[in-house]
């Protein structure tokens, strides 16, 4: 467990921070601005609520708050972990002590919380503690049954890519069986002592500090960042060195390879993604043509509607982000997974079809290839249809400000390319009755970001007939 952290303390700390950030350009801080802005004002409205003359007032204040029974209230702690969630992005020193700071604070009043552990996770990562890192993640594991975000591969990632960097070092250490001498020294002298016999043409000298120096960095817990740079560089040397790579060299690379590989992803057991194949604009239309399609909702009345039977009786069951099968309500089948790229939820689901949606091309590319399951789905989208409303269609911030929905992306390209004959929507009610998800993803807020009015407003616009759970747009 993390050393114990008073709830007051963080917040003032936050405070503190906020403070800091005041003109910064770099967008990321300028979100971790506006969280902290966000946590201020709510720790400020319930210091005003409950007006007390004790220093311990605040704690028991939050104890009493949003359900809270710890000392830390659910409004709260979600503010917490917001916060923490930009801090941690921002990647820079500053923001990585108050992240663990919070991940303290946090942990301290809710010991059981798989958000909270869930950061602590991302924060030793960013700290370059991997193997820190994978035992908050299990803990995270444990409490939870829906492994939304991809935690698992993660650790599956850290544990292969620390045995290969060990297999690594070791490799090196036996081919260079002088380094040894020089492992105990402090890793950054030697290493410039290596670098600068390299520079002076003594390879032999420089290889036995060099390497003694990378197993110099290994024991002394060195940032992950850093030992891989100092790899790299070492492989890069030692490469340039040869007109053709020596066995021990080659596999020496093959190691260096398997840990990136690794790190970026877990372990993939067909590099291929079980034969997916890309999915264009004009290869999905053909493939959806002259289909019936129906689009379930993710909405509480979805969850008690006895449609089941009806909602498989569609050429094409679309279904969104978090979708929970009770068969009797939500029908079994999944023709069309439509997925917001930030969440990995029933990516493991088998579908015919699976988008992955995505307003930044960067984030999205990074998600299809990190986040994807081999074998479980025939074909995946191309970029084209990353973000169908405001790719395909256009729209402009001033035509729509909000960001689109999956639903209304998918319900959008639909409508827009117009060939089935049959297009229903079943149990939008854009969630005035609720959420109806994978229980962990119950715990994520119905975000404020989208326009579910003017969604909602544009289906209307549009429906040829509503009868009860259902809206016809043909």
């Amino acid at each position: 467990m993390p050393p114990p952290v008073e709830l007051e303390e963080c917040l003032r700390a936050c405070s503190v921070h906020s403070g800091k950030l005041v003109g910064s350009l770099d967008p990321r801080r300028t979100a971790l601005a506006e969280a902290l802005r966000r946590l201020l004002a709510l720790w400020a409205t319930q210091e005003q609520s409950m007006p007390t003359a004790t220093t311990g007032g605040l704690l028991r204040r939050g104890a009493r708050a949003a359900g809270g029974g710890s000392g830390l209230g659910n409004e709260l702690l979600d503010a917490l972990l917001a916060v923490g969630d930009k801090a941690v992005v921002c990647g820079y020193d500053d923001e990585l002590n108050l992240t663990l700071l919070i991940s303290d604070t946090i942990l301290t009043h809710r010991r059981n919380s798989r958000a909270g552990w869930r950061l602590r996770g991302r924060l030793l990562e960013a700290m370059g503690l991997p193997v820190a890192a994978a035992e908050a993640y299990e803990r995270y594991l444990d409490l939870t049954k829906e492994d939304g975000f991809g935690v698992r591969a993660r650790v599956d990632g850290i544990r292969a890519a620390t045995s290969a960097r060990a297999e690594l070092l070791a490799l090196l250490e036996r081919g260079v069986p002088d380094s040894t001498r020089f492992s105990a020294g402090p890793a950054t002298d030697v290493w410039a002592e290596g670098l600068a016999a390299h520079a002076a043409g003594d390879q032999q000298g420089a290889q036995a500090r060099l390497v003694g120096a990378l197993l110099a960095m290994d024991r002394a817990g060195t940032a992950e960042q850093e030992v891989q740079e100092a790899l790299s560089h070492y492989l890069d040397l030692s490469t340039a060195q040869h007109t053709r790579p020596t066995p021990e060299l080659t596999r020496a690379l093959a190691l260096y390879a398997d840990i990136r590989r690794n790190r970026m992803r877990g372990p993939v057991p067909e590099p291929l993604f079980g034969g997916v194949r890309w999915l264009g604009l004009g290869e999905f239309r053909n493939r959806i043509a002259d289909r019936s399609v129906c689009l379930v909702a993710n909405s509480g009345k979805v969850g008690e509607s006895g449609m089941g039977a009806e909602i498989d009786g569609y050429d094409l069951v679309v279904r969104f982000n978090s979708y929970r099968i009770d068969p009797a309500h939500t029908g079994e089948r999944t023709d069309i997974h439509v997925t917001i790229h930030k969440h990995a939820f029933n990516w493991d689901k088998p579908a015919d079809i699976r988008l992955v949606l995505g307003g930044n091309s960067p984030d999205w590319k990074y998600s299809v290839r990190n986040k994807l399951v081999p074998g479980a789905q025939t074909y995946v989208n191309d970029e084209s249809l990353r973000w169908p409303v405001r790719n395909i269609g256009g729209w402009t911030q001033e035509q729509f400000s909000g960001i689109p929905t999956s639903g209304f992306n998918m319900l959008w390209l639909l409508d827009f390319l117009d060939v089935s004959p049959t297009l229903d929507l079943i149990g939008f009610d854009f969630y005035e009755s609720g959420a109806y998800r994978l229980p962990e993803a119950m715990k994520l807020a119905i975000t404020n970001v989208h326009e579910y009015g003017s969604e909602k407003a544009w289906v209307m616009e549009r429906a040829q007939s509503v009868s009860g759970m259902r809206i016809s747009l043909r």
